[in-house]
Formats: C-alpha cells, structure tokens, sequence
C-alpha cells in the first residue's frame, strides 16, 4: 500500500445512517448523502455484521458531542420521532452523545404530536455533530433547502462550541494535500460561501 492510498482513508469508521423503512426516501434530508465515502446507509431492522464496538450514537440525553469523539464512528437514526423511539432499543448499548440546544430550521407539521425541545432534521443534526467533532462539514447541507436558515439561526452557538479540526489524514476519499482542507473558522464564512 502506497502513502497516498494510507492518506486517503477517514481517521475514524464510517458514519452509519439507519433510516427507518417508514421514512420516505423523498423526504430524508440524508439520502443525498447515499453514495458519498464515509456514509453508510442501514435500513431498520438490519444491523449488518459491522461491529458497532467504536460508535457513539447521536439521541438526545448524553453527554455533549465534542472533539474526543472524533476518532470514534458516529450512527444516526433517522424517521419521524415516533419512529426513532422504536428503533433505540435496538442501540441501547452505544454511547449517547448529544447536541446543545439549536434551532431547526425545517418547517414542521405534525397533526398527532409536538417534536420535543431543540428537534432537528437529520441533516442539520449530523452537520452540527460533525462541526462539534472537529470534522470537516464540506459539503454536508449542499443539497439541504433551508441550510442558510439552519446556519443562521444557529451560528452563535455552534461558534461558542467551535473545535479545531482533528489532526490526521484528509477524509472521506480526498486527495492528500500539502495545507488541509479549507474549513471555515466561523459559521458565518459558510453562509456567505452558500449560493
């Protein structure tokens, strides 16, 4: 193996999305994310026969997501609220980590229920997670309809718990470069970059 095929690989396994069969495809906030490097897409109930001994799950009620988490994978579920409280007790033993508070930016309605406190669409809450971690986010909200309201809304408080990018080989299948990859020092330098 080469040093550049050694550069190349992410410093942490794949982020493993479990999207719910219930949640439409049309509506998933993720599924742009399909065929990038560094997802993995999982339909409920299947768990596949990836050892999930190095993941943290993102839910709500942990400690915060922060920069030691970096180095460890990171599962998200994904469906309505309603749905995401059925498939947790299958990933009861993966460490919580959670978000601060933010402020979704996706317009809701829901006839049967009230979203808890600080709800976000999936997109918004694996960007957040991964800025938290110190991972780059190029990228992540390209395809999200209402990313430059999410980033707006929310630029105080993900700047306040802003962490340096982790030391390491370029992610996701990027080329190996001699300065890293440009990550804003702010999250308002991705709103003015946004078309």
């Amino acid at each position: 193996m080469t040093d550049t095929a050694a550069s190349t690989r992410p410093t942490h396994p794949s982020t493993i999305l479990v999207v719910h069969p219930k949640e439409r495809r049309s509506k998933c906030s993720l599924e742009p994310l399909r065929n990038r490097p560094g997802f993995v897409f999982w339909t409920f109930p299947d768990q596949h026969d990836q050892p999930l001994d190095q993941y943290v799950r993102l839910g709500m009620g942990g400690p915060p997501i922060g920069p030691d988490d970096a180095h460890q994978g990171l599962l998200v579920l994904d469906g309505t609220w309603r749905l995401v409280a059925k498939m947790e007790p299958d990933y009861t033993k993966l460490p919580i980590r959670s978000l601060p508070p933010l402020q979704t930016a996706y317009p809701r309605r829901s006839k049967t229920l009230d979203d808890p406190d600080n709800g976000l669409a999936s997109v918004e809450a694996l960007f957040a997670a991964y800025h938290l971690m110190g991972r780059p986010t190029d990228g992540l909200l390209d395809h999200y309809r209402w990313a430059n309201q999410f980033l707006a809304a929310n630029s105080s408080c993900l700047n306040n718990h802003q962490t340096p990018p982790v030391p390491g080989p370029a992610p996701f299948g990027q080329t190996s470069r001699s300065q890293p990859p440009e990550k804003p020092d702010d999250v308002r330098k991705v709103i003015r970059r946004r078309p």
